[in-house]
């Protein structure tokens, strides 16, 4: 079956190749400047398909956005999630999630702890949120050398750049039926002399989501399990237990503007509570404290166009409860990082970017019952870097470099003791804790890249990205019972550099009625950082499987392809789209977590101030899993629709809108979700939102 896509992917590029360089008919040379309805809810900000940096904002921005990032960028292209009912989701690119998906904050780390298990909720609040930014290659290496997936950079613009006329504001409230969620927020931006001042407000309560039958995959079957003799029954249906979401959060910040730039700061407050809908159940209790800085100079000196100095401050913690209330574990994540960016002017044709960043964190996790670590020791990580990203274009050729050198080190906490093998009772083998060293890595990653114009909006590109990755502390040096997984898990503090050789062949038509882009990509990994099912069981945790970090070369193939027709001035717009990747080992076997192929088309419709739009997905049976998945995953037909007016009343802008989400009210799991949650928590049914926005 993935043959065949592959072959129909490579069919369809060169027929949309042929046909297109042929289409010169079709267009008009006015069409620069007709109206067009951007189907895709993304534009490439003109860094072309090199970096290549997705935006999405506005309109479409308002009509994807969900209450986590994942349910928002779930269905763009090459994009999928991982899914823990309605309050934990991140976003896997390409078959990349984790530690290779670095999430940013206004460009510096979140600072949460959502890259060590997917049950963890990303501590960024959705709902204020103005701009998101997916980047891969070169520009991505200013703020990474590790994102081998890609990079998601959230904006909410809380400090504020440019000083404001007059005050200037927009509130939201909305009502959905599906979990009787409800939000409300507030964004206010004013001036008061040479300062600009913000505030930004955020409620957001969902109850237990409705799905469409079982919660169990297939209904309730005590075959499916995913500890070995000890199979688990889930008879739910109607409403998933521990699927509930309560969050607010709280944005202040100020600006003092500038001629040549300006100096900035802010602060945010964030509280989280949301059910784990596992077979375990349990609940999260999340805050966050977070304060930023920004400066920045235009033209400081002779040959340079800006000079920008940021740094954040996060003060991070959450703890896990059982499902009958009981505290059982505390995390704890303290992180500071500054980065220094230095743009200089064209130079040999070439603007570009040089810079340095420096972060240090403390991850801590502490068993509330015994007192001792949980999961993880007590982790000390420091990291230095200096980055350079170039952009030129020479004639028809755009060029793209980047290079990034990264020191980093982890340092846990020498007096930590952990359990006996013996105590954890492991069948039929025994496994012993990781050793406690401390490591250090220098990281080396690049990119290279251009874009030859073959004609006037046609354009065809080759980009070469190697990008080094350190383990985490997870991954060095884990021993212990993770109860959202069901895993006992094992770090290995001997893991090495783990690093990818991403090559992408790209065309696109960005020109005229009719416009395209075709992706293929093939990474690959040398000692790719997977949790390897030994196949032994802990019968003191539940007879939790135990999972121990390993190594090994992998690879993940990929295609992605878009064609998109917008009919000139009558504000319709259509697009047909699909994305495809495939992970495995080098010596045989698929990777674990790998996203099902999937084929769309989309519909939007803007006039006189009405705005609405369809989308049909279709995701294929995954059935290519790893040798200890539990599986398939079953296909399904996503539907969603959006209509919205907008109508200026006085000094208001007033938006009505609408969304159907899950239209067919389909049984939805992710293959990128882990067993624990993807073979007893679907995602939710059928549901309508309704909402009401103000802007001004």
């Amino acid at each position: 079956m993935y043959f065949q896509y592959y072959r129909s992917f490579l069919i369809a590029i060169s027929l949309i190749t042929s046909s297109l360089m042929s289409a010169n008919a079709w267009s008009q040379n006015d069409l620069d400047t007709a109206l067009q309805i951007n189907v895709s809810g993304s534009r490439d900000d003109g860094q072309g398909f090199l970096s290549p940096n997705k935006v999405i904002a506005g309109d479409e921005l308002q009509n994807k956005l969900g209450n986590t990032l994942g349910s928002t960028l779930a269905n763009e292209l090459g994009v999928s999630a991982t899914g823990y009912g309605s309050g934990a989701s991140r976003p896997v690119i390409r078959g990349l999630e984790g530690a290779r998906v670095q999430i940013l904050q206004n460009g510096l780390s979140v600072g949460d702890v959502s890259s060590v298990s997917p049950d963890h909720a990303v501590a960024n609040p959705m709902q204020n949120t103005h701009q998101i930014e997916i980047l891969r290659g070169a520009a991505a290496l200013m703020y990474g050398s590790g994102s081998s997936g890609g990079l998601v950079n959230v904006l909410n613009d809380r400090i504020v750049t440019t000083l404001p006329d007059a005050l200037s504001g927009a509130m939201n409230a909305s009502y959905e039926t599906v979990n009787q969620g409800k939000t409300g927020n507030i964004e206010l931006d004013g001036p008061v002399g040479p300062l600009a001042l913000h505030l930004d407000s955020t409620i957001n309560n969902s109850n237990n989501y409705q799905i469409p039958g079982y919660a169990e995959q297939g209904g309730p079957n005590a075959n499916w399990a995913i500890n070995p003799g000890n199979p688990v029954n889930v008879p739910y249906s109607g409403k998933l237990p521990f699927s509930f979401s309560n969050q607010n959060s709280l944005g202040l910040g100020a600006s003092y503007i500038r001629n040549d730039g300006y100096t900035g700061v802010s602060l945010e407050r964030m509280n989280h509570n949301y059910g784990i809908p596992t077979a375990e159940d349990g609940f999260i209790q999340q805050s966050q404290n977070r304060y930023d800085l920004a400066h920045q100079t235009n033209n400081p000196f002779d040959g340079f166009s800006s000079l920008k100095l940021s740094a954040a401050n996060t003060n991070y913690q959450h703890t896990e409860f059982t499902n009958n209330g009981i505290a059982s574990t505390q995390w704890n994540n303290t992180a500071t990082e500054a980065r220094l960016e230095l743009a200089h002017k064209q130079w040999l044709g070439s603007n570009g970017v040089i810079g340095a960043q420096v972060t240090g964190a403390t991850l801590n996790a502490i068993d509330l019952a015994t007192n001792n670590y949980a999961i993880v020791p007590q982790t000390k990580s420091n990291a230095s870097a200096l980055f350079l990203v170039e952009e030129g274009r020479y004639g028809d050729l755009k060029t793209s470099l980047g290079a990034r050198y990264s020191y980093a080190a982890q340092n846990p906490n020498s007096a930590t003791q952990f359990p006996s093998p013996e105590s954890q009772k492991f069948v039929p083998n025994t496994y012993g804790p990781p050793i406690i060293q401390n490591r250090q890595f220098n990281l080396f990653s690049y990119s290279a890249g251009g874009i030859y114009d073959l004609a006037k909006g046609y354009g065809l590109g080759l980009a070469y990205t190697v990008s080094q990755r350190a383990p985490t502390p997870q991954e060095l040096y884990s021993y212990g019972p993770h109860d959202s997984t069901a895993t006992f898990d094992i770090g290995n503090s001997n893991l090495g550099t783990e690093t990818s050789h991403n090559i992408e062949l790209s065309f696109q038509k960005t020109l005229g009625d009719i416009r395209s882009k075709v992706s293929l990509y093939r990474n690959q990994f040398t000692n790719y950082i997977y949790g390897f099912y030994t196949g032994s069981y802990s019968t003191a945790n539940d007879n939790f499987s135990v999972v121990q970090a390993s190594q090994a070369n992998a690879n993940i193939r990929g295609a992605e392809g878009e064609l998109s027709y917008n009919w000139n001035q009558t504000g319709i717009g259509s697009r047909i789209f699909g994305d495809v990747s495939q992970g495995s080992f080098n010596a045989g076997g698929n990777l674990p977590l790998q996203p099902a192929p999937r084929l769309g088309a989309e519909m939007a419709y803007q006039r006189n101030g009405w705005l609405s739009s369809a989308t049909y997905i279709y995701s294929y049976q995954q059935n290519r899993l790893a040798n200890w998945e539990i599986g398939p995953t079953p296909s399904y037909n996503l539907v969603n629709a959006n209509l919205s007016y907008t109508e200026r009343i006085g000094k208001i802008n007033w938006t009505g809108y609408l969304a159907l989400k899950n239209l067919l009210n389909q049984d939805i799991r992710y293959a990128t979700s882990p067993m624990a949650v993807r073979l007893y928590a679907p995602q939710p049914g059928r549901s309508l939102m309704v909402g009401v926005r103000a802007a001004f």
